[in-house]
């Protein structure tokens, strides 16, 4: 055992008939815990919950050792019959079960970690897919037995999404920001204070904004988005799931995709993108001087993390062209103001 570390939580959560966790809760995680807290934890095991007398024990270990809000917190769990478990994460290594997994979504929705700033390697094959019900997390092999049970109940068992991430809110909702439609942001997002996500906005797992920001489409994941930027309804980011491959996309601050726009290219600041125009990274892009006429043709990929572009569509000919753009995108203060 070293005398530091990378991550800490205790956390409360979900087993299925056979023992095997589902997803946990970590209302207080830690970035680079003491050495105290980590000595405190020597005899706990990341993948397994703890019994009544580990708990006992470790409640204790953490009050002799100054650590009285995760002693509270495992004097709270004292009371639950929920299995519990302490996580250590010694190092920024891949997950290796649900409760380290869990544990790195945190870390990201809490803001201890940036979008990149922790290893998810293998994290799809560690969760397992989850029936996310009005009852809590199910197992999918137990659905249709507890479906039963609670039509027998004269109940219906409300299945929100199958899905093996949960929505975020359930977990953490971040100070200073607004989310219409809580279940399109993902346990996993990063949302800086004064972020929007509008009914059709949509934020995936190690992705988010930096805040403030309009978000009316799609951040993929991986995808982070500057300060003072506007996702128009309906647009995209390619998300390294989603055809990026290695290329980590990315918009710069005071940035505008336009309604049902797109980017397949990292943004530099103050640039926009015309409503309804796709920019992949092999769009074939004519570049426009001053005067508004051509002077050569390039890949959007050779574009990639320029600032102050236009990206439009020649109403004429159907050619993309970019030209500089003059002016930034400013967000009404008033209307992002989340106070």
């Amino acid at each position: 055992m070293t005398n530091s570390a990378f991550a800490f939580g205790l956390g409360v959560g979900t087993h299925n008939n056979d023992g095997q966790w589902l997803e946990i809760f970590f209302p207080e995680p830690l970035l680079a815990p003491s050495a105290e807290l980590v000595k405190a934890t020597a005899n706990c095991d990341s993948g397994q919950a703890l019994d009544r007398e580990q708990l006992r024990a470790l409640q204790s270990a953490l009050a002799d050792t100054g650590e009285t809000a995760q002693a509270a917190l495992a004097g709270h769990f004292l009371a639950s019959e929920q299995p519990v478990v302490a996580v250590l994460l010694e190092e920024d290594r891949a997950p290796a079960n649900v409760p380290e997994g869990y544990l790195k979504l945190h870390l990201l929705s809490h803001r201890l970690v940036a979008p990149h700033g922790t290893n998810l390697e293998g994290l799809f094959g560690v969760l397992p897919n989850v029936a996310w019900t009005s009852e809590g997390a199910i197992d999918i092999a137990e659905l249709p037995q507890r479906q039963l049970a609670a039509r027998l109940r004269g109940e219906i068992l409300e299945v929100s999404c199958v899905d093996k991430f949960p929505k975020m809110t359930n977990y953490v909702v971040p100070n200073g920001v607004r989310i219409a439609h809580t279940a399109r942001v993902r346990l996993g997002a990063y949302l800086g204070e004064g972020t929007t996500i509008m009914h059709e906005g949509f934020v995936n797992f190690n992705a988010g904004t930096q805040g403030p920001g309009m978000i009316e489409g799609r951040i993929s994941a991986g995808v982070v988005v500057g300060s003072g930027s506007d996702l128009g309804g309906g647009c995209s980011t390619i998300g390294t799931l989603s055809g990026g491959g290695n290329i980590v996309i990315s918009v710069g601050a005071e940035c505008l995709i336009g309604a049902n726009a797109g980017i397949g290219i990292p943004l530099g600041d103050r640039c926009t993108v015309e409503a309804g125009l796709f920019v992949t990274a092999g769009t074939k892009v004519t570049m426009l001087d001053a005067q508004g006429m051509p002077v050569e043709t390039a890949k959007a990929r050779d574009l990639a993390g320029k600032s102050d572009l236009l990206f439009r569509r020649n109403s004429t000919t159907g050619a993309v062209e970019c030209l500089t753009n003059r002016t930034a995108v400013e967000l009404n203060e008033e209307l992002h103001a989340h106070n």
